[in-house]
């Protein structure tokens, strides 16, 4: 049992080191130049389809109806298209840190949605968590007006709220696809859905991705690259489901804390970014509002003690 709860927490770790550098490195892409924010969308979402069918190749078939590899065409659309295209967007308008920052309030902005979807109950300890992870991202916004670092205050801005647009898309997939995602294996489900989305964003970057010219772009581009497609999509999305299947959701969500850390030390050090103490401040709220979301009561617990207090009175 220990061992298994060893692999889930080293699971998560892993998958959240890996999203924690993909910020920085699809800065340092877009920064090059060639390669715009649609093109390395689409080496993403295009690369991921690759690995993940060549991985299916070394597994056991599993045979998706038709009806769920239509859905599965919807949660593509939510959970890696707008998900992963407004995060490449949005990074390349704002800073690796803003990006990694904002990623942390997933866990609130899917209470909210699976309160509104799943009826979820939210108690006073949620509420308090939602306005700390509210206010921080407030700052954040803010403190890319005065600490501007390759960007100007309005393009900060939209790229904040264009990875708070990424974090919303990949919540509501999480809580309406939930059924269908624990249906099949991860290695299935990405496929297809990395299939699906490379056929959506390929004919609007189409123009992007012709207009590279491959000769110039120097060998540690092509290592960023590679770490986005290998490390920050394909290792992660088969880590995430091996956390969750070994540790409680409270204890998994924590590790959304490490994302920005791993970033604030690389941008800084390679001098993407600094850390002043109006970030540090919105780092602190937003880190304490993810944490009361995550440690309140979830409605199954709050019905068993229900039970438990009725067959107590009884008693």
């Amino acid at each position: 049992m220990k061992t298994n709860s060893y692999k889930g927490h080293l699971a998560m770790l892993g998958a959240n080191i890996m999203w924690g550098l993909m910020s920085p490195a699809s800065k340092a892409v877009l920064l090059f130049g060639p390669i715009s924010a649609f093109a390395l969308t689409t080496f993403r979402m295009l690369g991921a389809s690759i690995v993940f069918w060549i991985a299916s190749c070394f597994m056991k078939k599993e045979h998706v109806s038709p009806q769920d590899l239509m859905a599965l065409f919807f949660a593509a659309l939510s959970g890696i298209v707008f998900n992963q295209g407004s995060f490449i967007f949005g990074v390349a308008l704002t800073s690796p840190i803003d990006a990694s920052i904002v990623t942390t309030t997933t866990p609130i902005i899917t209470l909210i949605i699976a309160a509104i979807y799943l009826k979820e109950p939210i108690t006073g300890k949620k509420l308090l968590g939602i306005f700390a992870g509210a206010l921080g991202a407030g700052l954040l916004i803010i403190s890319g007006q005065k600490n501007n670092v390759q960007t100007d205050s309005d393009t900060r801005i939209w790229g904040d709220l264009l990875c708070l647009f990424a974090q919303f898309s990949f919540s509501i997939y999480i809580v309406v696809f939930k059924k269908l995602i624990s249906k099949y294996s991860p290695v299935t489900l990405m496929k297809w859905m990395f299939t699906y989305a490379s056929i959506c964003t390929i004919p609007f970057s189409y123009n992007d991705l012709a207009n590279i010219d491959f000769s110039i772009i120097p060998p540690h581009i092509y290592g960023n690259i590679a770490l986005i497609i290998l490390g920050g999509t394909f290792f992660s999305y088969l880590l995430v489901p091996i956390g969750q299947r070994l540790l409680r959701p409270t204890v998994a969500c924590m590790y959304n804390y490490v994302q920005p850390i791993v970033a604030t030390i690389i941008s800084v050090c390679f001098g993407m970014d600094t850390f002043g103490p109006m970030k540090f401040v919105a780092v602190f709220l937003v880190f304490l509002g993810v944490f009361m979301v995550t440690q309140s009561k979830s409605r199954e617990q709050m019905e068993k003690e229900a039970l438990l207090k009725q067959e107590s009175s009884t008693e």
